[in-house]
C-alpha cells in the first residue's frame, strides 16, 4: 500500500505529465537512497509533510519537510538519450520545493532533449539528524552513487550524469562538485563503490557564501546561529574549489533580493581562478526563484542554453538509446 505521504506526491505526476511526453512503462515513481534507516537519522521518527500552496490544479507548487526516508523521484522521456540529471529542489535548508525547482522541469529536459530526471527530496539540516551541516550532501552523494550503480535500469551512461541545483538546493550541488571525494557517511552497500563526482553542476541562483553574502536562513538552518570563522569558510564554496571540480554552468538574476548576486560571483572567480570550465550567465532582472515558470523575456531561454551546454558536456547518445 502506498503510504499517503507519497500519495500526495505521486498525484501531481499526472499534470507534469499532461505537459510533457509520457514516462515510459514500467519506471519506478520513486527510489528510497538508503536501505533502512539512512546514516545518521536513527532513532527519528518524521512523518513527512506535503504543504500545497497552489489553488490551480494545473501549476502544483508543493514543498516538503520533516523528511526521513529521502528518494529520488524519477522522470524518463518518452525518447531518452542514455543521459542522467540529479535535480536538487531549493527551500532555504527548511523545506524542498519539488515542483517550482522539481516537477516543471520535466517538460524542459525530459522532453525531446531526452534526459533522465532523477528530483532528490533530501533531508534537511534542522530535523535532528546527526552532523546536519552534511546531512544534505550525504544524500546528495547517495543519489549520484546509486544512480550510478543502477544505470542499466534506466539505460544511463554512468560517465555523463550531472547535478541540477536552486537556491540552497544549489548550495548542495556545488557541495556534490566541489566535495565529492569527501566521506559524510559510512558506506552501506555496493551502491558506495561507485564515484560522486558529477559529471557537470548546473546552478541557478545559488546558495555559495556562508559569509558576508549569505542567505541568512540557509545559513542559520545550515551552520546555526552563530557559526565560528572556521565553519563559515569551510561551507562557504567558494573555497572549495580545485582541479576536480567539474565543468559548471552559472546562471542569476541581479536584482536578487533573496541570494545575493555576489554568490555566483564569487564562485565564478573561484572557477576562473582553478581553471575550471564554466560559464556564467547573469540577467538584469528576475529576483528569486523563477525557476522555468517565472521566467520572461530572454530569461526565460535559460533552460535552452543549458541544454546546449549539457549536450557540451554530455553529449547524447542516438535517439531513442536506452529504450
Amino acid at each position: 500500500m502506498v503510504p499517503p505521504f507519497l500519495a500526495r506526491l505521486l498525484l501531481p505526476l499526472a499534470i507534469a505529465g499532461a505537459a510533457a511526453p509520457a514516462a515510459a512503462a514500467g519506471a519506478p515513481p520513486h527510489i528510497p537512497l538508503w536501505p533502512g534507516t539512512p546514516p545518521g537519522s536513527e532513532g527519528l521518527a518524521l512523518e513527512q509533510r506535503v504543504v500545497e500552496r497552489s489553488s490551480d490544479p494545473r501549476l502544483p507548487d508543493r514543498y516538503v519537510d520533516n523528511i526521513g526516508q529521502p528518494f529520488l523521484s524519477v522522470y524518463r522521456p518518452a525518447r531518452p538519450d542514455g543521459r542522467g540529471l540529479l535535480v536538487v529542489p531549493g527551500g532555504g535548508y527548511q523545506r524542498v520545493v519539488v515542483d517550482k525547482e522539481g516537477t516543471a522541469l520535466v517538460p524542459h529536459f525530459a522532453g525531446e532533449d531526452g534526459l533522465t530526471l532523477f528530483v532528490l527530496h533530501y533531508r534537511l539540516p534542522g530535523e535532528g539528524h546527526r552532523e546536519p551541516r552534511d546531512v544534505p550532501l550525504a544524500d546528495a552523494q547517495r543519489a549520484i552513487r546509486l544512480v550510478r550503480q543502477r544505470a542499466a535500469e534506466w539505460g544511463i551512461d554512468p560517465d555523463s550524469v550531472g547535478v541540477m541545483g536552486f537556491s540552497a538546493g544549489g548550495h548542495v550541488a556545488a557541495s556534490l562538485a566541489t566535495r565529492h571525494a569527501e566521506r559524510v557517511y559510512p558506506a552501506v552497500d555496493e551502491a558506495d563503490r561507485q564515484p560522486a563526482r558529477p559529471a557537470y553542476a548546473v546552478l541557478v541562483y545559488p546558495v555559495i557564501d556562508m559569509g558576508a553574502h549569505a542567505h541568512p536562513g540557509s545559513r542559520e538552518r545550515l551552520l546555526g546561529l552563530s557559526p565560528d570563522a572556521a565553519a563559515v569558510r569551510a561551507y562557504s564554496l567558494q573555497n572549495r574549489v580545485d582541479a576536480t571540480t567539474p565543468p559548471v554552468f552559472l546562471l542569476h538574476a541581479q536584482d536578487d533580493g533573496t541570494v545575493p548576486v555576489e554568490n555566483t560571483l564569487l564562485l565564478d572567480a573561484a572557477l576562473r581562478t582553478a581553471g575550471i570550465d564554466h560559464e556564467t550567465h547573469l540577467y538584469a532582472h528576475g529576483g528569486h526563484g523563477f525557476g522555468v515558470r517565472q521566467a520572461h523575456g530572454s530569461l526565460a531561454l535559460w533552460p535552452a542554453m543549458v541544454r546546449a551546454w549539457i549536450d557540451v558536456q554530455a553529449p547524447p547518445r542516438d535517439a531513442g538509446a536506452g529504450r
